[in-house]
């Protein structure tokens, strides 16, 4: 039995296949997911049936690009021009589907492996303990009667500090920030969600998140998605970056987390736009 964690699939399905299928997936393993399981890839649709049905198998964390599709499907905003998940909300299992990805987490952790997955990233001053304390809170929302208000308040890049007396939409907007948008911040961890690229486009006295020394970041292992442009480098022993960018062009990477071995299948073509 294994345990592999894979990088963003975002539709790319039939990429998802033949990783599985080139380390041997059995019913005796777990899947870990990164995030971003839909959309730019062409079938959102037949990945997220894939996962769900799956059951206990799988662990999934989710992405923006997800949280994106749940707040198109919400009503609350209007699928952009380069979203490619319609083929999911017009399915006839549509709200199955999406109940399912409502219902997972923004942060995972186990403790007999010391892993800890996250989208994108955790701030250097959060503890495992009170990183869990505040993705339920977001969690929480999402799967209540507060979703559509909560997806309406999602979008925006302020506040770009985490300070414990924010309240309300802004706690949860910051909070959903940092686990599912974040790149670069600075010491206290102030964020700059402006440049998306890789680290040679660095913005003054910022630096990746994981760069940072901190209390998750010192003591655990730590596996997100979500920053293709590092292309798979996050240049510290403890710290496993696994978007390789196969919905770009490049290709889907699988971590083994008992001994770190890494997979990966080359991109069918580029996706996106």
């Amino acid at each position: 039995m294994a345990t592999y964690a894979i990088g963003d699939i975002q539709g790319c399905f039939d990429e998802f296949m033949a990783l599985l299928e080139q380390i041997n997936f059995s019913a005796d393993d777990k899947l870990w997911i990164a995030g971003d399981l839909v959309n730019r890839g062409p079938k959102s649709l037949e990945t997220v049936r894939f996962l769900r049905n799956m059951g206990d198998q799988v662990s999934v964390v989710l992405g923006n690009h997800d949280l994106h599709m749940l707040a198109v499907h919400s009503g609350v905003i209007k699928a952009k021009r380069g979203d490619t998940f319609q083929d999911l909300l017009q399915a006839p299992d549509a709200e199955a589907l999406i109940n399912w990805l409502r219902h997972q987490s923004l942060l995972v952790t186990d403790k007999k492996l010391g892993y800890t997955m996250v989208h994108a990233g955790i701030p250097p001053q959060w503890s495992v303990k009170k990183a869990h304390k505040r993705a339920r809170e977001v969690e929480t929302i999402i799967q209540s009667t507060l979703a559509k208000e909560f997806y309406r308040h999602m979008y925006g890049n302020l506040p770009a500090t985490w300070s414990g007396k924010l309240e309300g939409w802004d706690r949860l907007r910051a909070i959903t920030n940092y686990f599912t948008r974040m790149r670069f911040c600075d010491s206290s961890g102030k964020l700059d969600l402006a440049v998306k690229s890789g680290l040679s486009s660095q913005p003054e006295g910022f630096a990746p998140w994981f760069s940072h020394q901190g209390k998750i970041l010192d003591h655990h292992k730590i596996i997100f998605g979500h920053w293709a442009a590092l292309e798979g480098i996050a240049d510290r022993d403890n710290v496993f970056a696994l978007d390789t960018g196969c919905v770009w062009g490049d290709r889907l990477t699988a971590l083994r987390l008992e001994d770190q071995t890494l997979y990966s299948v080359k991109s069918n073509k580029r996706y996106g736009r």
